[in-house]
């Protein structure tokens, strides 16, 4: 690190000589001990005849760095940064600069500074272009340490950065101009470090800090950068191949392309967190007004168990007025269909996963950020694939990689060829899609949905027999398609992430279990099929029927939000409210023994639910789908089931399975609870809190040990317990604030996901926008 500043000061050495204005050195010079008296007495004196005193003395100062002592000046430099006159301040300014890549100890100093680093802000919105841009320069240097940056938030330096550059840009004189080599003309080069300023500290922002910008201000920013964005893109698309490094493309100036889009990212992800243009009750009406079931009906009998066509009547049209209109829309306003397909894929960019677990905007941030504004990622966001033979699954291209203009144009010859396109992650590109997936999943009560584009040629199978892991809503929009929807082989709900069978897996399962009649649908459009996760399914088009466009909408059951985590809730829950009523030490036997008794039974549950499937199934506590005398009658079904599995749960949890498990974990050295990891989301533990855990496993296995009668006795006390106190109203509340903290980072992550599409979508638009 000390290394690289030093490189960069005597960069910025090398072009301050270079400077026009800079006088000549003069012969004599001041002895290094004598600069601050001197200095001290000038500034003092307040005389405008000290001022060539004080010019001299900075500019030894300068020269001194970095082996002067800087310690004692630094009172003086407030009083010099607001000195009246142009070469003071700029020289104090870049002396600020200077020291601060000198070392990380003086960088620390200065940044301890609150008058100094206030002066520095307020010089940003000086009139002189000569100071503005020295203090542009010194709040640069400043912030290359995480102090100085911290230090520069806390005085409001981006919103001045910001309201600077906006005003910059808005100046005739002034306004950035992007050549189409993507470099900025000379004059520009006060825009161009107010960006890199802005850039720079929105990038170390946390979360409340983004939030105190006002909306209005990084509103328009965002605008700017989205306008800069989408040009560098289209540059990198058609300069790119799939075998490219792009880690080091700059966009402007030395702004990396990837900090430009994690700005973009950052400034987006509050916006609409409480705006939901399709609700629930619309994607409802969409799906289930058909009148072949009502809603309530669907979710007693067929949920989760068996597939269902809902043939829609032509007034309840998913296109054109429905709730896939303007997307339909957007691709009618492409060349003529199917040739959309090149369009849609130079304006996608790849959508990293985030872990399944995550609930903290800013850590999943830190994991995408190198990752995201690439252009799309063939198996993450994208397939190309057609099945001969009913198994064998071809794949256009071979390997994992990102497409290049090359490839995307080899996509429409593949289609042509008979290869069907699998586009996942609708919900994060298009902002009518975002809102549909939100709406369902509002409507099944779960953190989200995602949707999934398929195009297959006339005669043609895509994706071989296969089973997801989620529930499908499939979406006939464009043309017809036949399906074969086969019994669910296992018992079991598969969890999600679980790794799904291949077709041959399928095959032998089928043969083993009783079977099961295969049921067989002929998809028209506007039609919707549903398909139970867990049940294997396959598709293909007719020969004379022309191309076929689907769309999937996927309900998504994370574990917390299985009945079996509705159960871990309502331990936690129990277990949560005994720290207000403890009556006995924390380092007592019997306090320890019912904290190890309420560790078994968190096992003792999923113990019990590897062997029977309803608690595997979703729970729909949070759905927001009915009203009046329905929702009741659901919530009713919904308590009857949270009855039903308590009653299994003192049935069937044993003390001596649970230990079991337990020593068999803390032998392997491995968690036992980390099926249940997601609950620190509940009482704000933090990653080393895992640690902790490891050693109090281990600690309550010898605890074990020692009073394994006992230990008995108290975990059959607990779970008489629990099972008589627990009240389904509580464990309702503990569970809603779990399902928001699960929506709220979901829907941070798409909000900057939608925007940085945004830009690619409407290009034209934002730059008409913006001139306006």
């Amino acid at each position: 690190m000390e290394a690289q500043l030093q490189k960069i000061m005597k960069r910025k050495r090398r072009s301050i000589t270079k400077k026009k204005t800079k006088k000549k050195k003069e012969r004599n010079t001041i002895h290094r001990d004598n600069i601050f008296p001197l200095l001290l007495a000038a500034v003092t004196s307040k005389s405008d005849i000290a001022i060539p005193l004080i010019e001299k003395c900075l500019n030894d100062l300068f020269l001194n760095l970095p082996h002067l002592q800087l310690s004692p000046i630094l009172s003086l430099l407030p009083s010099l940064l607001r000195f009246n006159c142009a070469e003071i301040a700029c020289k104090s300014a870049e002396i600020i600069g200077a020291a601060s890549l000198s070392s990380l100890e003086m960088n620390e100093m200065i940044a301890e500074e609150d008058e100094t680093v206030k002066g520095l802000i307020s010089l940003l919105t000086s009139p002189k272009r000569e100071i503005s841009m020295a203090a542009c320069n010194a709040v640069l240097d400043l912030s290359t340490t995480s102090i100085g940056r911290q230090r520069l938030l806390e005085f409001a330096a981006i919103e001045n950065i910001l309201l600077c550059f906006l005003q910059e840009s808005e100046s005739p004189a002034a306004k950035v101009c992007l050549l189409t080599d993507m470099t900025l003309m000379e004059e520009d080069e006060y825009p161009i470090l107010l960006l890199q300023c802005a850039i720079s500290l929105i990038n170390y922002c946390t979360i409340e800090q983004l939030q105190r910008i006002p909306t209005e201000i990084s509103g328009n920013f965002s605008l700017l950068l989205k306008r800069l964005w989408g040009q560098a893109y289209k540059r990198r698309l058609c300069s790119s191949s799939s075998r490219s490094d792009q880690k080091n493309e700059f966009c402007i100036s030395n702004i990396r392309t990837n900090n430009l889009v994690e700005c973009i990212f950052r400034l987006s992800i509050n916006g609409g967190l409480h705006q939901q243009t399709v609700d629930s009750e619309h994607v409802k009406r969409s799906i289930f007004d058909s009148g072949e079931v009502d809603i309530e009906r669907f979710l007693l009998d067929i949920w989760e168990t068996s597939p269902m066509l809902i043939r829609n009547p032509p007034k309840a049209s998913l296109k054109h007025d429905g709730i896939f209109g303007p997307f339909i829309q957007y691709l009618g306003s492409k060349e003529a269909i199917p040739s959309f397909l090149t369009s849609i894929l130079k304006h996608t960019i790849s959508c990293p996963s985030i872990s399944s677990d995550e609930i903290d905007i800013s850590h999943v941030i830190n994991e995408i950020k190198n990752h995201i504004g690439h252009p799309i990622n063939y198996h993450q966001d994208i397939r190309v694939v057609k099945t001969r033979g009913r198994e064998r699954e071809l794949h256009y291209f071979q390997e994992q990689c990102n497409l290049g203009i090359d490839e995307i144009l080899k996509c429409e010859e593949a289609f042509n060829e008979g290869y069907s396109i699998a586009l996942r992650g609708l919900e994060f590109r298009y902002q009518s899609i975002a809102a549909i997936a939100d709406g369902l999943a509002s409507l099944f009560g779960q953190p989200s949905a995602g949707v999934n584009m398929y195009l297959t040629p006339a005669n043609s199978q895509g994706l071989a027999r296969h089973s997801d892991d989620h529930c499908v809503f499939v979406c006939q929009i464009i043309g017809v398609k036949r399906w074969k929807v086969f019994p669910r082989p296992d018992f079991q709900l598969p969890r999600l992430y679980e790794l799904c069978d291949s077709w041959h897996d399928l095959e032998d399962k089928s043969r083993k279990s009783d079977g099961g009649e295969c049921h067989e649908f002929l998809l028209k459009e506007d039609d919707v099929l549903y398909i139970p996760r867990g049940s294997p399914h396959e598709a293909i088009t007719d020969v004379n029927a022309g191309f076929s466009l689907h769309l999937t909408l996927a309900v998504e059951i994370e574990p917390p939000f299985e009945w079996e985590g509705f159960m871990q809730i309502a331990l936690y829950c129990w277990g949560d409210k005994q720290k207000d009523i403890q009556d006995i030490s924390g380092d007592s036997v019997p306090y320890k023994l019912r904290l190890l008794s309420v560790r078994l039974l968190h096992i003792a549950i999923k113990l019990i639910g590897n062997t029977n499937p309803e608690f595997r199934k979703s729970s729909l506590v949070g759905a927001k789908l009915l009203s009046s005398d329905a929702g009741d009658r659901f919530r009713k079904n919904q308590k009857t089931t949270f009855d039903y599995l308590f009653s299994k749960i003192i049935g069937e949890s044993k003390f001596s399975d649970a230990v079991e498990y337990l020593e068999a974990a803390v032998q392997k050295n491995e968690d036992p609870l980390e099926h249940i990891r997601w609950m620190k989301h509940l009482n704000g533990e933090e990653e080393n809190e895992r640690e902790k855990s490891s050693s109090s496993n281990i600690s309550l296995a010898d605890l074990l040990i020692q009073h394994r009668d006992i230990a008995e006795a108290t975990f059959m006390e607990v779970k008489s317990k629990i099972c008589s106190e627990v009240e389904f109203q509580n464990v309702e509340r503990y569970y809603q604030v779990m399902l928001e903290k699960y929506k709220k980072v979901r829907k941070q992550y798409t909000n900057g996901m939608l925007s940085l599409h945004s830009a690619l979508h409407n290009e034209h638009e934002l730059t008409s926008s913006y001139n306006t």
